[in-house]
């Protein structure tokens, strides 16, 4: 009789405990697609600026060639007086490189950095800080795809403080006016990039440290891939 008696006992206990769960679980989920409806739209309304201001230097972070096309045409238009090319692969050389992307050779030798030691956004911002420091740059013109925007602007913030971060970002396809809603691939690559920016977001709570190369890193070993 104890036994019958002990278990809708404890089931009344943990009633409100898993009403308080299911609250928090609800509301969890309620933040998240409200900040990916805002994610959403911030990114599907990002242009590329038509004459954009001149900044010291550029940096493109790798992931597509339109990306390194519309970096290149800024350092050819004077935009930034070099250029860093962030997350290169390590077998390609510089001269495949160059080939890849065109334009003028000697424009290329002379103001185009190579940096194959990144492999995610995480590391594009480490890397990137230790080349704006080296060269004592003020202004930047950050290149790379508009849904990468944020989390690339949001790394690289938390390192370059002293740098004013210009955002070009590139448009590969119209998704203005909730195009994004009616197109899968755009609505997957989408969130999955809210969820990076979600955990890039998260980092900012963990303490931080000063680098050998005077750059500041969070004591993070969470790798988030580009």
């Amino acid at each position: 009789m104890r036994a019958r008696n002990a278990a809708p006992a404890r089931l009344g206990r943990l009633r409100p405990a898993l009403r308080v769960c299911g609250f928090v679980v609800l509301a969890a989920l309620v933040l998240f697609a409200g900040g990916f409806g805002w994610f959403a739209d911030k990114v599907s309304h990002m242009t590329t600026p038509l004459n954009p201001a001149k900044a010291d230097a550029i940096i493109v972070l790798t992931g597509g060639q339109s990306r390194l096309d519309a970096a290149m045409d800024l350092l050819a238009s004077g935009k930034g007086e070099r250029l860093l090319i962030s997350g290169v692969h390590p077998s390609a050389t510089k001269r495949q490189l160059q080939a890849a992307m065109g334009g003028d050779k000697q424009l290329f030798s002379c103001c185009v950095d190579i940096d194959r030691a990144a492999l995610d956004t995480i590391g594009n911002a480490e890397e990137s800080a230790k080349w704006v420091e080296n060269h004592a740059y003020g202004s930047i013109i950050v290149v790379t795809n508009n849904y990468h925007m944020p989390r690339s602007l949001l790394e690289m913030g938390r390192l370059l403080h002293g740098a004013r971060l210009e955002p070009y970002p590139v448009v590969n396809t119209n998704l203005g006016n909730g195009g994004w809603l009616t197109k899968p691939e755009a609505l997957r690559v989408l969130l999955t990039e809210y969820s990076k920016y979600v955990l890039s977001l998260a980092r900012g709570f963990l303490p931080v440290r000063a680098t050998p190369e005077s750059v500041t890193l969070a004591e993070a070993s969470t790798v988030v891939k580009n």
